[in-house]
């Protein structure tokens, strides 16, 4: 968008007023008086063709001339709508959205305390149709959309978009309307997110049955994906620091940041660029995105190149439900897969270019860096090392909440618990179930020996004996002094309610080494 000079006045406008000017004498409408005297303050016109146009030719007559009409329309129009406003308004803001197959107008008022919304006079409407027709022959296109302020004091600012950034939804017109106007206003170039809205005809969109056909013609036919090196990190260490970062954002309680869902992780940048991460049964993943402005799709949109083929050699899995939405409006730029513990890609570009796109997750020193900098100004040694610690444990899964309150403290400031929730919804959180009690652990191994049919013969079940481990119970009957027993029973039930028969032929700290690290993958990380 571009302003009327540096400070976002339009010069031609009477000079600021502190105050309201009087009412003439023996008037009985202050107001009337008022926008008199407004009226009369915009017939002197400034010697400057400022309108906040880019001039095709500045130095030649004409196209002063044109500026010069442009800017008695736009003092044209804040007149019409000053006139359209309330008793006692103070403050005039007013939007006009335009293409020739459709029209947006919202025109508020505010007296300092309230904000009302009026129609627009039909006169306003014909003077921002002309000034569009007029701003078409003073650059590349007409305005999309002209914003105007204007306080009682005289002060006026104007702004003009020309899509520079997306338009809100409510002044956001469907495709055909813009079609329509570049038919009537031809460019050389759009914006690539108008570009893409425009032109796009589903061009990125890879439906479950799409995906199929074209997996089996890229097979038939040879085409390959190539294997990604070096440009992301595995995807369970990227899944784990995405929810690190994700839970140290959620902490501060800040709006930014990504964020993590069962399955789905999802990251919109401050440059406007975006992805997102799904994990998929089997130890696969997606992920995808769009970095704005980027180059292939200017080059696609603008310049009649060819649309990048993200999902060459794509496994029929790489379909819309787990895309980034931004392949549904033609704004996907990149596309990566895992699969067999290795990143796999299409026609992407290389991940140096998508650093805008992505949370810091390329390394685990780069998440420390970046935690530690947003829990602290000026992180201790000792924060450092516990947010390290808390890294380390979300990569394989055994996060807990002491080694999450160690990292970001338990300041009443900081959302532990909502950090929390995003690291167990990660499934990188140690999610240890209460401990069971000897008694419950002695009678579910009786249930279990009884329900099975065991032969108790030698080994009677009132005896049966429980010694705690670290993560549950393993329970037997002993031994009578003198007695030698080969391959006795011995039972191992985790606190989760997991029962393992084994036996006194397999020592019981390699059994038990086996049973924590059974119970750990039950209770801990995404699989690779």
């Amino acid at each position: 968008m571009t302003r009327p000079d540096d400070e976002a006045r339009d010069n031609g406008g009477p000079a600021p007023e502190t105050e309201r000017p009087a009412a003439a004498a023996g008037s009985s409408d202050p107001d009337a008086d008022f926008m008199r005297e407004f009226k009369e303050s915009f017939v002197e016109a400034s010697d400057e063709p400022d309108v906040g146009f880019t001039l095709l030719e500045p130095d030649t007559a004409p196209e002063a001339d044109i500026a010069e009409q442009a800017r008695e329309l736009t003092h044209g129009l804040a007149r019409e709508l000053a006139a359209a406003g309330p008793h006692g308004w103070q403050q005039l803001n007013a939007v006009f959205a335009f293409t020739v197959a459709a029209e947006v107008v919202q025109v508020f008022f505010s007296d300092g305390e309230s904000t009302v919304r009026v129609q627009p006079p039909p006169s306003a409407l014909v003077l921002a149709r002309e000034h569009r027709d007029l701003s078409a022959r003073l650059s590349d296109g007409p305005w999309w959309r002209l914003l105007l302020s204007l306080n009682k004091s005289g002060q006026i600012e104007v702004d003009y978009d020309y899509g520079d950034e997306p338009f809100p939804d409510d002044q956001l017109f469907p495709a055909e309307a813009y079609r329509a106007d570049l038919l009537e206003y031809p460019r050389t170039r759009l914006p690539v997110w108008l570009a893409a809205y425009t032109q796009h005809e589903g061009r990125q969109s890879r439906t479950p049955q799409e995906a199929a056909v074209q997996a089996r013609a890229d097979r038939e036919s040879g085409i390959r994906a190539t294997v990604s090196e070096g440009d992301f990190p595995a995807f369970p260490e990227m899944w784990a620091r995405w929810a690190v970062i994700s839970a140290c954002f959620v902490a501060k309680r800040s709006q930014w940041g990504p964020r993590v869902l069962p399955a789905l992780g999802w990251f919109e940048g401050s440059k406007r660029g975006g992805s997102t991460l799904y994990a998929l049964p089997g130890g696969r993943a997606v992920l995808s995105g769009g970095v704005w402005d980027a180059p292939e799709l200017d080059a696609a949109y603008n310049g009649g190149g060819p649309m990048p083929r993200f999902f060459a050699g794509a496994p029929e899995w790489v379909a819309n439900p787990v895309l980034n939405p931004r392949a549904a409006n033609g704004l996907l730029s990149f596309c990566y897969w895992w699969e067999s513990g290795r990143w796999y890609r299409g026609e992407s570009p290389a991940a140096a270019g998508l650093a805008s796109a992505l949370p810091g997750m390329w390394t685990a020193d780069t998440v420390v860096d970046l935690v530690s900098g947003l829990i602290a100004e000026e992180p201790t040694e000792r924060r450092r090392a516990a947010v390290a610690t808390l890294v380390s444990a979300a990569e394989v899964g055994v996060v807990t909440l002491d080694t999450l309150i160690d990292a970001f403290g338990d300041d009443k400031q900081v959302d532990i618990d909502g950090a929390f929730y995003q690291l167990t919804m990660a499934g990188v959180v140690m999610t240890t179930p209460e401990p069971m009690s000897r008694e419950e652990a002695v009678a579910r191994v009786r249930e279990h020996i009884r329900d099975s049919g065991m032969d108790t013969t030698g080994y009677p079940l009132e005896d049966l004996r429980a010694d705690r481990i670290s993560v549950g119970w393993m329970v037997y009957v002993p031994t009578q002094p003198g007695e030698i027993a080969i391959g006795r029973a011995i039972f191992y039930i985790a606190d989760d309610g997991v029962l393992e028969h084994s036996s006194s032929s397999v020592a019981p700290s390699a059994y038990i080494a086996e049973f924590e690290r059974r119970f750990a993958e039950r209770h801990g990380a995404v699989d690779a």
